[in-house]
């Protein structure tokens, strides 16, 4: 029952656009991950032909306590698997209703007239090339590293440095064991798609963090000051986090939240590999989170990066519709106006990344706008990093100031970032958004510009091989 639980829990990670289904196979603690990864990717190549099985024989309709995600995986392994070699109770739930699955399944070939299973499949060429474009995005963690370090280690293992990128068009050349500097963010490499690092020693050891590079850019937009208080809403899995405790240099307070135990203790266990101290987890809805309480009186960043439609992750599960429904989007955007509202509302805070991994504008634009109109002339947009190529819909005026990305455009997972900044007391009207800043590509008006970046020193950890 483990291995079917476990395929689950990854699905469900996947809906909510946790990562991709490498990180949330290798982050499961399940023993044998190869046996794991093979059974999600199996079933998320028939999930379609799945819930056609599923409605057709009303599986759920007659097994209410069966959640959607089991249930595809355990008919996929019963149908198209190794045939439920364990399960405990669900295998003898999956087995009573065989006759009724096999039923619609033949019932299924017949109507498409085809006679193998592979062949009810939906053509996979227009989805294929759009996940296998995306590179491997290797974030160095440089609380236990730096970046010259990490090159050398790459080198020793017998890949080709290319040095720093110069166009998004050499990243998407890359191929076998070339690698390059991300040309945006200083401390990411990049490698071709089909790069594994899952049992590699600087992941293993916490050196590096496989981090997409659209996840990136909230925490390196927030870029909050060392020794700063900072909340992470809503936090799990900890990739960004992490990300802002390196931002931080271990200097400073994080809160992180997520209402999820078993996503907070995973996360715990990430946090601590990458070396992160100065964070306080806590099991808790942010929503429910006093921004009067004293314990926050210092706090003066949030990262909110909310659930969403996650429609921008290249491989999240398939679904018959592509789009989510006028109702579900309605019902998200109505939460992420509430709880960026509710962050807005610190007492002490200063600046705040509002970050989604959708690609609809009702949980993007359409939600900064309405909680900007909301708080009058008390937040603005930041033109922020004016160098990225792509920015917000045109929604509002000054919608521009937000950033998108897309595989297409910026070869990243789809991801929406807007940055907004305390202005005066929100009494007056609102006022007009930030020009682009021009002496510092990487940040809007009202970000206090880093220090010219000093020559590394090798004093930091050093791995060896």
């Amino acid at each position: 029952m483990a291995l079917y639980s476990a395929a689950a829990a990854v699905l469900e990670g996947l809906e909510r656009g946790d990562g991709g289904i490498k990180t949330l196979v290798y982050n499961s603690r399940f023993p044998h991950v190869r046996q794991l990864y093979a059974l999600v990717s199996e079933t998320l190549r028939y999930s379609s032909v799945l819930e056609k099985l599923l409605a057709g024989a009303a599986l759920l309709r007659a097994e209410k306590k069966l959640p959607l995600p089991l249930a595809k995986v355990l008919v996929y392994d019963l149908l198209f698997g190794k045939g439920l070699k364990c399960g405990g109770r669900w295998k003898a739930l999956a087995r009573r209703h065989r006759a009724r699955l096999e039923a619609e399944l033949a019932r299924l070939k017949v109507q498409q007239k085809v006679s193998r299973n592979e062949d009810l499949l939906a053509p996979v060429q227009a989805a294929c090339p759009r996940a296998c474009q995306v590179p491997r995005y290797v974030r160095v963690n440089t609380l236990k590293t730096c970046v010259d370090d990490v090159i050398d280690f790459f080198k020793r293992q017998g890949y080709s440095y290319l040095g720093k990128a110069a166009s998004v068009e050499e990243l998407r050349a890359l191929s076998g064991k070339k690698f390059l500097l991300d040309l945006h963010l200083p401390e990411l490499l990049v490698f071709p798609p089909e790069t594994d690092f899952h049992d590699n020693l600087l992941y293993t050891s916490g050196h590096i963090i496989l981090q997409d590079k659209a996840s990136c850019l909230p925490a390196f937009l927030l870029s909050p000051a060392a020794g700063s208080h900072v909340i992470d809403a809503c936090a799990a899995p900890g990739n960004k986090t992490s990300h802002l405790a390196a931002i931080l240099k271990n200097k400073g307070q994080i809160f992180a939240f997520d209402v999820d135990t078993k996503r907070l203790a995973t996360m715990n266990t990430m946090l601590m590999r990458a070396g992160v101290t100065g964070f306080q987890l806590a099991q808790q809805d942010f929503l429910t989170v006093d921004p009067r309480d004293p314990k926050y009186s210092k706090v003066t960043y949030i990262l909110l990066d909310p659930s969403c439609s996650g429609s921008g992750m290249v491989n999240r599960v398939p679904r018959e519709e592509a789009a989510p429904s006028a109702e579900r989007l309605q019902a998200l955007a109505g939460f992420q106006r509430k709880v960026l509202s509710h962050a807005l509302s610190f007492p002490a805070l200063q600046r705040l990344v509002y970050s989604t991994c959708s690609l609809h504008r009702e949980e993007n634009e359409d939600v900064v706008h309405a909680v900007l109109q909301e708080w009058g002339s008390a937040f603005r947009l930041v033109n922020a990093f004016p160098s990225w190529p792509c920015r917000g819909l045109a929604a509002f005026s000054g919608a521009e100031s937000c950033l998108r990305a897309s595989p297409a455009d910026t070869l990243t997972h789809g991801f929406f970032v807007a940055v907004l900044e305390r202005h005066g007391k929100g009494t007056a009207a609102p006022s007009s958004l930030p020009a682009a800043a021009e002496e510092n590509p990487q940040h809007g008006e009202g970000m206090e510009p880093r220090a010219a970046p000093k020559k590394r020193k090798r004093k930091k950890q050093r791995v060896k091989e």
